[in-house]
């Protein structure tokens, strides 16, 4: 926790060095804040964080640090924006909406000890993939760090095109795109749940201790098939990808413009979960050898009936 504590303000020291040059020095620092355009600024912060990001990696020979942002940053993206945007009636019920998923997030995050130095796994396996030293920190910069920080910014752009939009009444639709987003977030903590319970079940089992039954076949398979699992293999994503549509969804019904809606933030997400999806699959279907039968019998990220 003390490094990631440090990573912040050394984080946040970046941002503000980014930003000096635009804002014409310390002074006016606070004046820049206020008044630059909102993608610049938020631009300037994804520089700062990125390359401490990567610094970080290269000293700690972690490169999680990205992952410890992913539900910090874009909470702090759409504060700024609301505060910029007057605090209009949807730009508050984006606040709202955000802010819980960000809670969830962090909160499921932190008890798998995300905060306290555990890396993804799959960067370990990556790493071990890409042999020449240089090319790993290539892609540690440009993808871990540059990538991932920047797509904070194109996933919350919805919420920076109902800047300047006038304040009205918000429609029923943007009612129920707001009711949607909750039912997002509440299926993705109940998945979240559904594989905490699980692991615990695992690790129980493994340290020989009592358990939930229920899981002996998933601990036995070595995956957990069960649950809103048996409905499609990855709930958390299907929960997180159609939170971000349904904050585009909930912009567009306010602007009514799809050409500066930002479709493209919520776009580039998609691809980035299909292509996560593809190598942690690879990576299971190694490990597990009924993974493969699971994967013909449910759906991948959109919940269907199994086969």
């Amino acid at each position: 926790m003390k490094k990631f504590i440090i990573y912040l303000f050394t984080a946040l020291c970046m941002s503000v060095i980014a930003a000096l040059p635009f804002a014409g020095g310390i002074s006016e620092l606070f004046s820049f804040l206020l008044n630059a355009n909102a993608v610049l600024v938020v631009s300037l912060c994804v520089l700062g964080f990125s390359l401490t990001s990567f610094l970080f990696g290269i000293i700690t020979r972690d490169y999680s640090w990205v992952d410890r942002m992913w539900s910090l940053l874009p909470v702090a993206f759409v504060w700024y924006f609301a505060c910029r945007g007057g605090f209009s009636i949807p730009l508050c019920l984006i606040i709202i909406l955000v802010s819980i998923w960000g809670a969830r997030l962090t909160f499921n995050f932190a008890r798998k000890g995300g905060y306290t130095g555990i890396e993804d796994y799959r960067w370990i396996i990556l790493r071990e993939k890409i042999k020449n030293p240089f090319l790993w920190q290539l892609f540690s910069l440009f993808f871990i760090s540059f990538f991932q920080l920047g797509l904070f910014i194109l996933f919350t752009w919805p919420v920076y095109s109902l800047l300047g939009t006038e304040a009205s009444a918000p429609s029923v639709l943007t009612w129920v795109f707001a009711a949607l987003g909750l039912f997002f977030i509440c299926f993705e903590t109940i998945a979240d749940q559904m594989q905490w319970n699980f692991h615990k079940a695992k690790k129980s089992a493994g340290l020989q201790q009592n358990y939930d039954l229920k899981y002996s076949d998933d601990i036995k398979n070595g995956f957990l098939s069960q649950g809103l699992f048996a409905s499609c293999r990855h709930p958390n994503y299907f929960g997180e990808l159609g939170f971000w549509w349904t904050i585009w969804l909930l912009t567009l019904s306010v602007t009514g413009d799809i050409a500066s809606s930002g479709y493209f933030g919520p776009l580039a997400l998609t691809a980035l979960f299909i292509g996560s999806t593809i190598f942690t699959e690879s990576i299971t279907s190694s490990k597990y050898s009924e993974y493969k039968n699971y994967k013909k019998r449910v759906s991948s990220i959109i919940p269907w009936f199994p086969k």
